[in-house]
């Protein structure tokens, strides 16, 4: 596979804020080191800011290792059982519930939860000089309620010292109990500006990439350049909430940005999967209309009288494929290649073909067949699986 990015080209980074679900922000980083994709700087607000110091540090091991290890009580002064029993809403008893939930709103009720682990972490993870010494420019976001004013920081330039304060600063989430900070008292950076793309574009970045991971907070209004290149990498499923700190959690979210990541890099097919295609639209015709006749038949189940009067093969294209694309809900600019895609990514997540790994068009049909082949054809699967199935 060849890169559709430009290699030649330097990038600045923008990233997100989002509490927990910046671990898939780690996994999306991987992906460009590894395709060799050069950032001159990043700019981050909240869990973006931290990530953006471990991005400038250079050190992918270490900020992997936070994040699969990450734990509530690594974030802030609470029980890691009693938050998981939060978040584990089909395995919770409904007096478990009030239970918890009534143990949550005590900690809410006293100011919010202490942060000390969360600077712990900082100091642990966070190496100023090393930052400092980056060939990477660093920015991040925050919200001085003392000031009354957004403030669009460089990392670079703040006092010795007071850089992992900084850090603090653009991460105090509504639930956290806030101190002042130098004499001063800060929120989230996501108040006002979640996505902080306005601090590279006014510092004369033209090629920026956003790594979306759909946090709480306010996506500023700005103007993009007509000479400005935005791509962008984004999840299409859920992360899980912004507070969800957990492990495994995290670690499912690094792969799924990996891959998201690897979509865009490589321009990879698929909603669900992540498909190299180099087809053209004469393949996935022949794909669609070369059955065998006990496949035409399970097809035409539900229109044989119009089959009858128009001839199998233009019956088929004219109401039995438009009638699938309906079913998958294509709308109606489809054609034969989305239309394939579509039932073959239907097919593969009907037959539980595992996700993560980059596919050809044949290799993932084929996984589809062999998992057919070794464990049989589940019963009520959709008529079109037979198309694979072929």
């Amino acid at each position: 596979m060849e890169p559709v990015i430009d290699l030649l080209k330097e990038y600045g980074l923008v990233l997100e804020g989002g509490g927990a679900k910046g671990a898939y922000q780690i996994g999306a980083w991987k992906a460009l080191r590894e395709v060799g994709v050069r950032i001159r700087g990043v700019a981050g607000t909240s869990v973006g800011a931290l990530n953006g110091a471990l991005i400038c540090m250079g050190d992918l091991e270490q900020a992997e290792r936070l994040w699969k290890t990450i734990a509530y009580s690594k974030v802030m002064d609470v029980n890691d059982e009693l938050m998981r029993k939060l978040f584990d809403k089909e395995g919770m008893k409904s007096e478990d519930w009030r239970t918890t939930l009534r143990d949550i709103f005590k900690v809410l009720g006293e100011g919010g939860a202490d942060i000390a682990p969360l600077r712990r972490l900082l100091e642990e993870n966070v190496d100023e000089d090393r930052i400092r010494n980056s060939p990477v420019e660093f920015y991040s976001c925050t919200y001085s309620v003392t000031d009354r004013k957004e403030l669009d920081v460089d990392m670079k330039t703040v006092p010795e010292g007071q850089m992992q304060d900084m850090l603090l600063a653009s991460s105090y989430l509504p639930v956290f109990k806030n101190e002042k900070l130098h004499g001063k008292t800060y929120v989230d950076g996501g108040v006002t500006n979640v996505l902080p793309v306005n601090a590279l574009l006014e510092r004369g970045y033209e090629n920026l990439i956003l790594i979306r991971i759909f946090g709480v907070g306010r996506e500023k209004k700005i103007t993009i350049p007509e000479q400005a290149t935005i791509l962008e990498i984004a999840p299409r499923t859920s992360l899980g909430s912004m507070l969800q700190f957990d492990g495994a959690k995290s670690r499912r979210n690094m792969r799924l940005g990996y891959y998201d990541a690897m979509r865009m890099l490589y321009g990879l097919e698929g909603k669900i999967y992540y498909i190299e295609q180099n087809k053209e639209e004469c393949y996935y015709l022949k794909q669609l209309i070369e059955l065998r006749p006990e496949v035409f038949e399970l097809l035409f189940e539900n229109c044989r009288p119009e089959r009858e009067s128009r001839g199998v093969l233009r019956s088929y294209m004219e109401m039995v494929l438009p009638q699938i694309a309906a079913e998958l809900k294509l709308g109606g600019g489809w054609n034969y290649k989305t239309l394939y895609l579509a039932i073959l990514e239907a097919s593969a997540r009907l037959m539980r073909i595992g996700k993560f790994r980059i596919y050809t068009v044949e290799e993932l049909a084929a996984a589809v067949r062999k998992k057919a082949a070794d464990n049989g054809t589940p019963e009520g699967l959709p008529g079109f699986v037979r198309i694979i199935l072929n």
